[in-house]
């Protein structure tokens, strides 16, 4: 053997294994993907068997003894008698009837906010004879009525309560009860008015109530912004500490 013979099949470098890389390398991969194409082929054809086994709609299957419900009954019930249902007509659309522009709203209102609503002032009264008529009433002085509706943004609440003192003959004889008083709260929030809204069955507990509702102390109520007066409720519980 020459020297070149010898360099060619020497240990040196593996040259068995490069002569043999190139099928080797085609071999392996043309293996993988015929795994891969078989494994594909498997799942396509499970699916297909499963679309094809017809699943009846009259098999129920039962898996525990909840799921087959009650006992038919063995009552014969008595036959339904058909009702004709009453012929109704459709309702009629009515003629469109035309109004005067005045009447009609627009889309494009835009309603005043509460700051724009606060700087809104009322126009003069003007009476039948041509006489303009001046309504001077502060606001501050306006007391409403007991019945009349305060629309608010915020109630009046009560920021002091002064307890009335027990009557001694309640007291003594044991007397207990509940007294809602309903109080005027003024602008300032002092109250300017009581009343004895549900008695509690004692004149004497009433009474002692009403008197020290003029002490109590609120906060006033809110309306756009500013304080007014309103009417509150609230309750009075006289408890006996012995008992």
């Amino acid at each position: 053997m020459s020297n070149i013979e010898s360099a060619l099949y020497s240990s040196y470098g593996a040259y068995e294994l490069k002569s043999k890389y190139q099928r080797n390398l085609a071999f392996g991969t043309l293996s993988t993907l015929t795994f891969v194409l078989l494994i594909l082929g498997i799942f396509w054809l499970a699916a297909a068997m499963e679309e094809e086994v017809p699943i009846s709609d009259q098999v129920v299957v039962i898996k525990t003894i909840a799921d087959l419900g009650p006992p038919p009954t063995i009552v014969k019930k008595p036959p339904q008698v058909k009702l004709d249902q009453p012929s109704v007509s459709a309702p009629k659309v009515g003629i469109p009837k035309p109004v005067a522009d005045d009447e009609v709203l627009d889309d494009d209102v835009q309603l005043a906010t509460r700051e724009q609503m606060a700087q809104i002032v009322a126009p003069d009264i003007i009476s039948e004879q041509g006489e303009d008529i001046v309504v001077d009433i502060d606001e501050d002085d306006y007391l409403p009525s007991m019945n009349e509706f305060v629309a608010v943004e915020i109630i009046a609440e009560m920021i002091h309560y002064e307890t009335p003192p027990y009557p001694r003959l309640a007291e003594q004889a044991g007397l207990e009860g509940l007294v809602w008083i309903k109080a005027l709260v003024g602008s300032d929030g002092n109250v300017k008015d009581a009343v004895v809204y549900k008695s509690s069955g004692t004149p004497a507990l009433d009474e002692a109530a009403l008197k020290v509702a003029p002490k109590c102390k609120f906060k006033p109520a809110i309306q756009n912004g500013r304080p007014v007066a309103m009417w509150v409720t609230y309750k009075v519980d006289f408890v006996l500490e012995n008992q």
